[in-house]
């Protein structure tokens, strides 16, 4: 492994670590020339799966965008960085266990919907609407009636939505 600091390629592993429960490997490395620090990570070389697309394209599967699409999500909210790490390794490791050459991008969507509803009320909305593609304030009403509906169930024991007066 070169060096990102001199590019010499002699270095010592001095620490190595187990991550995203055991699918990645960290290690911490030492350059012999200019003795600085640097971490590198191993990962199982990725399946090839192939995402296809509402117009029926096929892509690559890249976690990558599922991750940027969580840090989106969750921007300026108290989520733990943890917590959006723990989610994003559990859909990738259900889409590796689902998949076996194809999955839809309906699919990955919804996964990552499913983990946001339970994670936080706001980013579930922000990734909702850009997913669904939300065009005017009646599909913004559609995509938070499933919040609106847990959390009335939650408060009302009889169910259904509180009222909500209309401003005057």
């Amino acid at each position: 492994m070169k060096c990102p600091f001199c590019q010499i390629d002699n270095d010592k592993v001095i620490d190595t670590r187990s991550g995203e429960e055991g699918f990645v490997i960290r290690r911490r490395r030492q350059c012999v020339n200019c003795d600085k620090r640097f971490t590198t990570y191993e990962r199982i070389a990725e399946l090839d799966i192939r995402v296809v697309k509402k117009d029926g394209a096929r892509e690559p599967f890249r976690p990558e965008k599922i991750r940027l699409g969580l840090e989106r999500a969750c921007w300026k909210r108290p989520i733990p960085t943890d917590q959006v790490e723990d989610v994003f390794t559990e859909i990738v490791q259900e889409i590796y266990l689902l998949a076996d050459s194809e999955i839809v991008s309906q699919a990955i969507g919804e996964m990552v919907m499913e983990k946001l509803i339970d994670l936080d009320d706001v980013a579930y909305i922000r990734f909702a609407s850009v997913y669904r593609q939300f065009k005017d304030i009646h599909d913004f009403v559609q995509g938070v009636r499933p919040i609106l509906d847990r959390n009335s169930k939650n408060r009302h024991p009889e169910g259904g939505l509180p009222e909500v007066s209309s401003p005057r």
